[in-house]
This record gives structure tokens, sequence and C-alpha cells, in this order.
């Protein structure tokens, strides 16, 4: 993910409307228009202001906990123990003792992970987490901490990697470009200041007197040269991501496997494979925001106390993986994913509260339809157990 630049740097105590301030200094140091890319950068990982580096709770079951979504780990510890027995296996198969989780949220995945292998006989020397929000990373340890010396916290991916990667929820965070077609001509999606935030820089007030509701964030298209890697069927005007970041990331840990010589990485998300992704249907994009558990299409506003994601083009991240080195091991939902790594079996064991969270993992309403599950591994990976039925991988 790109930098917070040196001039938009966030102070060690922000005031309330610290990161609207910040945004509209980065809009005009840019000359008055900031591609979407950098908006929703700063919206989510600004240091100190950003909703994931902010201290505050994202994930939760229930809005009166003060969450504003809950992933798969946080709904039911089944998840986790499923995910472990295909991890297992990826192990085995790779010779390598050490998982990476990119994203690693308040640390359920990461507990239940450890956990399950060491009951799987597969224990790890090191689980190593990388996580660019500071917040985030307290949290983690806090609740990692029964596991000592195990988990270990890393800035950055290195250039050579032997292991398993995961990586559950964090390629829809990672930000995106918007695209526009309107009129037959593509346009990217930027960002600029209204009329009233302007009229109090010129009054001579600081950055930090700007009021939330005086920013005055709106919408602005300028023609570009950039395309979807579909072009949509028709000539109707629409709205769509293309997703640079997520694919550079899943290049970048495909280069470092490729180099360690044995590995695996298994990413879990809401998604389509591009035919879908582009369909000429899908006319407004997939751009969400998430807060106290329900959904909107506003990013612009109350920027810094929700979530802003995209769905994933599972396409994209096969191609990407594939031009590194990697292959392709499998690609399918969610529910079908897990129940080929046992999940069936541990419902039957499990009591009537744990059964109707776990479902949820399963529903085709639910969780289970819309969240797909890629696999990806160096050369001589043996067939997946998680797609040995209802692998898609011909649809990517």
């Amino acid at each position: 993910m790109p930098t917070v630049p040196a001039d938009v740097t966030a102070t060690a105590s922000p005031a309330p409307d610290a990161l609207p301030a910040l945004i509209a200094r980065a809009i005009r140091a840019a000359g008055g228009w900031l591609p979407f890319e950098r908006f929703m950068h700063l919206a989510l990982y600004a240091p100190g202001l950003g909703y994931y580096a902010r201290a505050a709770r994202q994930f939760g079951q229930l809005p009166r906990s003060g969450s504003d979504f809950v992933t798969a780990p946080e709904l039911s510890p089944l998840f986790a123990r499923a995910l472990a027995v295909q991890l297992a296996d990826s192990l085995a198969a790779t010779g390598t003792d050490e998982v990476w989780e990119f994203g690693a949220g308040s640390g359920a995945l990461a507990a239940g992970l450890i956990e399950a292998l060491d009951a799987l006989g597969q224990p790890l020397a090191r689980y190593t987490i990388v996580d660019v929000s500071g917040a985030l990373r307290a949290r983690q340890r806090q609740r990692l901490a029964a596991h000592g010396a195990r988990v270990a916290w890393a800035d950055a991916l290195p250039p050579v990697l032997r292991g398993v990667v995961v990586g559950n929820e964090v390629l829809d965070a990672m930000p995106v470009t918007l695209l526009a077609r309107r009129g037959g001509r593509w346009f990217e999606r930027g960002v600029r200041i209204g009329e009233s935030i302007e009229a109090l820089a010129q009054d001579g007030q600081a950055p930090a007197a700007i009021k939330t509701e005086a920013i005055g964030l709106t919408w602005e298209d300028r023609p570009t040269a950039l395309r979807p890697p579909l072009e949509p069927a028709g000539t109707h005007d629409l709205v769509t991501e293309i997703h640079p970041q997520a694919q550079a990331f899943v290049a970048t840990v495909a280069e470092a496997l490729r180099r360690g010589g044995a590995g695996a990485a298994w990413f879990i998300d809401y998604g389509f494979p591009e035919a879908e992704y582009y369909h000429p249907q899908r006319s407004e994009g997939t751009l969400v925001c998430h807060r106290a558990h329900r959904v909107d299409d506003q990013p612009l506003a109350d920027v810094g106390d929700k979530d802003i994601s995209a769905h994933v083009n599972f396409t994209g991240v096969a191609l990407a993986a594939q031009d590194a080195g990697l292959e392709v091991l499998g690609y399918t939902s969610q529910g079908r994913f897990l129940l080929n790594c046992g999940l069936a079996e541990a419902l039957a064991a499990a009591d009537l509260p744990m059964r109707a969270n776990a479902m949820k993992l399963l529903d085709e309403h639910e969780m289970g339809e819309l969240f797909k599950v890629i696999g990806l591994a160096t050369p001589g990976h043996p067939p997946a157990r998680g797609f040995a039925q209802g692998d898609r991988t011909h649809r990517l």
C-alpha cells in the first residue's frame, strides 16, 4: 500500500476533525483533485486517523458491541479449524513451518489457526503478522500473548519467503481505482473540495479548524486512458473499479514465494471472476461502506468512521500470481471450500449456538456464496482438498 505523503502526515494527538483536514491538505497539494485510490488509502490507513489506524473496534457480531461488521473468524471458531486442515496440508506439502497472515484484524484467525494446527499435529515454528495498523497490532498482541515467541510482527513481506500465506478479507480493503464510462468515454473518478471549504481556506483558517460538515468533498471525473480488463458490453453509463494495488500485492507475494522455492497462499474474500465482475448489469460497481452493521454507498461521507471496500476480481488475482510463477490450485465458494475441509463433521460435534453461527459461513444468503477462496502455490503442490468438489477454476 502507498505511504502517506510527508506533507500530509498526521500528528500524534489528532483533533476530532484531523482526518478531513488531512485529506483537504492532500487534495490541495495534488492540485485540487485526488484520485480515489489515494483518498481511500488516507481514509482507511492515515497513521492514527484512518479507519483501520484509529483506536476503535471494527469487528464484532452485533452493533451493540460498537463494531461495524463481522468477519468469519469472529463469527465462529470453526472457520479457523476448517481452514487449518488445508493449511496443514500445504505446510506438509511444502516442507515449511511458518504462516504469514496479512491484515490480521483482531487476531481471532491467528489464535484459531495456531491452536488448530497444534491439534492437527502440524505445529508452527512461527506465525508472522503483517499489519499496517498500529492500533490493531496492539489488540493482536494482547489476544495472542499466550502463544509467546511463536507469534511475530513484520512491517513488510521479505523478498524471499518460505511458508504459507493467509489473507482473510484483506484484498477487498486495498485501495481501488474508480473508473466511469459516460457517453462512451472513460474517466477516472477522483475527489475534490467543495466551495465551502475553499472559502474557509481563503479566510486563512488552519486545517485543524475545518469542520467535517464543511469539508464538502465531491466527485470529479477526468478523462483517462485507463480501462477495465474486460470492458462491459453496451454503451450505457457505468461506474466500476480496477485493482492495481491488490494485484501488485499478490504479485509481490508470489515472487517472494517463488524465490523461496516452496510455499502457498490462500485468500478468502468477497468477489467475482472477471466476466461476472464486469457484467454490463453491474453498472454501479461494487464499492461499499460498512458502519454499525449497515451498508451504504457514500464513501465521501463520515470519512474515517466507516469501512470502505470493493469486491475482488479473482481473475486478476490468478493472473498476477501466474505471471509471477505460481500455480492456481483452485477457486471455489467459501461454503464449498469449508465443507471440503471437514466443516460438516465439526458441525455435527458442536452445540446448537455454535452450529447456528457456523451455518452462516455456509449459507448461500450469508457468507457461503458471496465469499470465495483461491489457492496459489509454487510448482509441485499436490491437489488441494479444499477444491476436491466444486472447483470453479474454469470460470476465472
